[in-house]
């Protein structure tokens, strides 16, 4: 298993256990990664809001025909305002030794430490369009992101609304 944290700062030495924003987390500090298969969900200026969503074995084929209009299995969706702070962003990829983490939340494909975490690699992504093309990730540029959310909530997808407190009002 591969485990990571993506950053706009470049040069993180380590990362130090932090409280959850989230009440329903709990109140332990923790240093928080992602797994391999969700990280794309994170290819992403930190507060750019965002839907995404990629098929599980339970997906229905009603639900692929309803969300995908490519061969991929895995969309992430942005709003306009964000393309043009998407295109220019630079991203830092931190992986680490998987060792110290445990599963916080299976769909979403967090996982949490409650130790200070040393990287063990970094990667810089300067064309996020292109590592989401090479990734096979489906990339869609919509007015407002509230629609779609309710939609793929009600869906048989695995599903993640980031930072949608920064999403245009409905």
């Amino acid at each position: 298993m591969r485990l990571f944290h993506v950053s706009e700062n470049s040069n993180i030495s380590c990362f130090e256990p932090r409280m959850p924003r989230r009440k329903e987390v709990g109140n332990t500090p923790l240093v928080w990664a992602i797994n391999e298969r969700c990280l794309p969900n994170y290819l992403t200026p930190r507060n750019c809001p965002r839907v995404a969503y990629h098929t599980n074995p339970q997906t229905t084929d009603s639900d692929i025909a309803n969300f995908f209009t490519a061969a991929s299995r895995h969309c992430i969706i942005i709003e306009n305002d964000w393309f043009d702070r998407l295109s220019q962003a630079v991203l830092y990829v931190y992986e680490f030794n998987p060792k110290n983490f445990y599963l916080q939340d299976e769909i979403a494909g967090y996982y949490v430490s409650e130790q200070t975490e040393a990287p063990i690699n970094v990667h810089s992504i300067d064309d996020i369009f292109k590592e989401l093309i090479v990734k096979n990730i489906e990339l869609r540029i919509v007015d407002n992101l509230h629609q779609i959310a309710q939609k793929v909530q009600n869906s048989t997808l695995n599903w993640s609304l980031c930072v949608m407190r920064n999403a245009k009002p409905q």
